[in-house]
């Protein structure tokens, strides 16, 4: 089941908020857990399965690892709990993958197991290696409520698109948690602007990115338009699910980390990475980065952090070479910023900015490739090689039909929304009239996402590879 879905928003969503607000506090975890299993088999009942094994193995390791904590059976239990969630990470998301590479190498022909990626999978496992490694550290206490750790990991608003909630950040909230109007408000507002990010103006995009793939011809200012479009695309889907799943937290008393903070405004691909995708790139820095010493080793070993970690990165995103190639690309660009580029971009304003904005659009082209073949021949043509054309008629009228969202989409991936309305609530009127208008413009949202929706207009789904 997706978010952005007239079966979530009109008869799921409230099914499970009226359920949730007239059972007693003691049942709350369990509304929140048999809520989220329904929400996951929605699609693949079968995959139902496979998580309901993953909350139990978290479960029960948890508990041993508590129990010998100090002990080498502590160690070996956590290793076990890491070894048993990669596993079925790997056998579902990579196994075709290494068996393609092997068959390439050899010149067999190892037959393709072709299994289906359960979705949010990637998600799931890391939160739950999260719980079991942070159990181990002595971070947290082990849950002894199976009902408790299992609403954590199957907890729907965060289940399938992120952003990656540690169980450290919310288990004070699983125990429990204050529901105020307040804060209901704010989610439901919240929400709004996620579905309409996603709806309004992701989709949207997304049919542009759709017609350019579809179309013979593909110019030099087509190819880079594409490349922009794909850019801002993910974006707003990417955050306007993160919206969403806060906006949902808050209404059912949680507080989820802010999973984007305007990448695209970065003067330093550092600072992008600080400001992208921020609970993926802190659950590697915490997990993978630091354990492996972090900064404070030797050069080599700090380079090779830093490429273990992006190789990584870029390996979680999709099992093909593109997302390797993407994660060392960054790799490549971070170790340069840290090195010796870094104290350059810091006098620049315009220039960095500029910097980032294209090795970002470029890394996108790398990224949304049905593999490197695809990635080179769009690099490629965004260069003019390869390509006949520099502009044409498609190019002009796809700028044409597409000119208001890329505008509206370019301002909106800017803070200046978020200024003008914290400007907006700094005099008495202004206050009043947002106080006012927030309800007036989440109602016009929803009411216009609605029609989109039932007119079947194009809804895809970013995260079926993750």
């Amino acid at each position: 089941m997706l978010f952005s879905s007239i079966s979530f928003l009109y008869f799921f969503l409230p099914a499970v908020l009226i359920l949730y607000f007239i059972v007693p506090k003691a049942l709350k975890n369990t509304v929140l857990l048999l809520s989220g299993l329904v929400f996951y088999a929605w699609g693949e009942p079968r995959y139902c399965i496979i998580m309901v094994f993953s909350i139990l193995v978290g479960y029960v390791f948890g508990l041993l690892i508590e129990k010998f904590r100090g002990k080498k059976l502590s160690k070996l239990f956590m290793i076990l709990s890491v070894m048993v969630d990669l596993g079925l990470l790997v056998y579902f998301k990579y196994v075709d993958f290494f068996i393609s590479n092997f068959n390439n190498v050899t010149g067999l022909s190892v037959p393709l197991l072709r299994i289906a990626l359960p979705i949010g999978i990637s998600f799931y496992t890391f939160q739950i290696l999260s719980y079991t490694v942070d159990v181990y550290r002595g971070d947290v206490p082990a849950q002894k409520n199976p009902i408790t750790l299992g609403a954590y990991i199957s907890m729907f608003p965060q289940l399938i698109a992120g952003p990656i909630v540690r169980y450290s950040n919310v288990e004070k909230e699983l125990r429990t948690r204050t529901h105020t109007l307040e804060k209901t408000f704010d989610g439901i507002i919240r929400f709004c602007v996620g579905f309409g990010k996603k709806i309004l103006i992701a989709n949207a995009l997304g049919e542009l990115c759709e017609t350019f793939k579809a179309t013979d011809e593909k110019t030099v200012l087509f190819y880079w338009l594409y490349a922009v479009a794909f850019s801002l695309h993910i974006y707003f889907d990417f955050s306007g699910y993160s919206d969403m799943a806060i906006g949902l937290g808050k209404i059912f008393g949680f507080t989820f980390m802010e999973n984007f903070n305007y990448p695209y405004i970065s003067k330093s691909v550092t600072e992008f990475w600080r400001r992208w995708h921020m609970s993926l790139g802190q659950w590697f820095r915490d997990y993978v980065y630091i354990p492996l010493g972090g900064n404070r080793v030797s050069l080599m070993k700090h380079l090779r952090n830093i490429f273990v970690v992006w190789f990584l990165t870029g390996f979680w995103h999709g099992a093909d070479w593109n997302f390797i190639v993407w994660g060392l690309y960054f790799a490549v660009l971070l170790t340069l910023e840290k090195m010796w580029l870094g104290k350059y971009l810091a006098r620049s304003k315009v220039l960095s900015r500029i910097y980032v904005l294209f090795l970002v659009v470029i890394s996108f082209v790398i990224f949304n490739a049905a593999g490197m073949g695809e990635a080179m021949q769009y690099i490629g043509g965004m260069f003019g090689i390869g390509v006949e054309g520099f502009a044409g008629d498609m190019w002009l009228y796809n700028l044409r039909s597409y000119a208001f969202i890329l505008v509206a989409a370019a301002i909106g991936a800017t803070p200046v929304p978020k200024l003008l309305v914290k400007k907006l609530k700094e005099t008495k009127a202004g206050s009043t009239a947002v106080a006012v208008l927030s309800p007036v413009f989440a109602a016009v949202i929803i009411i216009l996402c609605t029609a989109f929706l039932v007119d079947g207009s194009f809804n895809p789904f970013l995260y079926f590879r993750f």
